[in-house]
């Protein structure tokens, strides 16, 4: 028997295309508050009844195009599936509600802080519910975050509520897109499908109260309000292909894309204040990123210097 050193270029594959993907969805997500800003006279809940309508006809044609349907008819048939799927679908729109509301009401600052301390809760909820091992310097760096919420809340005087909900409800999220078993189409498909019947009843309602921001007298608003199936639709795909194929602490660290840009964004483009207290918390948060990182890095290299062997028999002469 001789033993010869054997990459797997399906593994790889895998895993440079949920990386391309991850690296896209949090590149949008980053630059996505100059869209939401575009529907400032919209009500934030009625953007997201929208989201969920034109989302769910963008990807049926996305499946149908695909010719998937067969995958999604399996998909229903698994009560296990479909229970993540509901779950999952709930935790986002949390996400979508709050961080359309933060970012039209001039808040965005505070929400690039909820992403940038999203990867520190991905290594935790790792820890504690994938039982990924939370290593010297990650607790650390949890420590850190943690204390930099403490210090906002202290001398900014407000306690940071929109950037914890949103970390817990994107990290809450990740954790159940990961575990449900499904494709990053089809279960995005189910997520948004079963709540489209809420949101339509929604929106009726607004309609019968005169109180609709769509149709005819809204033509732009209401182009704009459809193209809200793509601009979310696409990034979360990408995002649920990532998730399937990339450990939390790998997704976590995709996740400074996001924030990043929306920041800049916020201090830059549209002059949110930023204060004394902001300033150290973003330190200490940015601070606590550089040692996950820097492990995180560590980690992986070492991690590619053990090749994968396969047996190979070895015939007589």
């Amino acid at each position: 028997m001789a033993t010869e050193a054997r990459s797997l270029p399906g593994a790889k594959h895998e895993e440079r295309s949920a990386l391309i993907a991850g690296i896209a969805a949090f590149a949008s997500w980053g630059f996505v508050p100059v869209y939401w800003k575009l529907l400032k006279q919209v009500p934030a809940a009625e953007i997201l009844a929208h989201r969920f309508i034109w989302t769910t006809i963008f990807l049926a044609l996305l499946l149908s195009w695909q010719g998937r349907w067969p995958e999604i008819r399996r998909v229903a048939g698994s009560r296990r599936a479909l229970l993540y799927c509901l779950c999952s679908g709930t935790a986002i729109s949390v996400n979508w509600l709050l961080f359309i509301w933060a970012v039209n009401v001039d808040r965005l600052i505070e929400t690039s802080l909820g992403y940038f301390m999203t990867p520190l809760v991905n290594v935790l909820f790792g820890a504690i519910f994938l039982r990924e091992r939370l290593t010297r310097l990650q607790l650390a760096s949890v420590s850190l975050a943690t204390f930099a919420v403490l210090n906002l809340t202290f001398g900014y005087g407000r306690f940071p509520w929109i950037a914890i909900v949103l970390c817990v409800s994107f990290g809450i999220y990740g954790l159940l897109r990961k575990k449900s078993g499904t494709a990053a189409i089809p279960g995005l498909f189910f997520e948004t499908t079963m709540l489209v019947p809420i949101a339509i009843f929604y929106l009726a309602l607004l309609q019968k109260n005169g109180t609709l921001v769509f149709g005819q007298p809204h033509l732009s608003l209401s182009l704009i309000l459809i193209s809200s199936g793509v601009v979310t639709g696409l990034p979360l795909v990408w995002f649920g292909h990532a998730a399937r194929h990339l450990r939390l602490t790998t997704i976590g660290f995709l996740q400074y894309l996001a924030p990043t840009g929306s920041f800049f964004l916020g201090v830059f483009l549209y002059h949110e204040p930023f204060t004394r207290a902001h300033l150290i918390t973003f330190g200490l948060i940015w601070i606590a990123l550089l040692i996950f990182t820097a492990e995180a890095v560590w980690r992986w290299r070492s991690a590619r210097m053990q090749p994968v062997t396969v047996p190979i028999s070895a015939s007589a002469a």
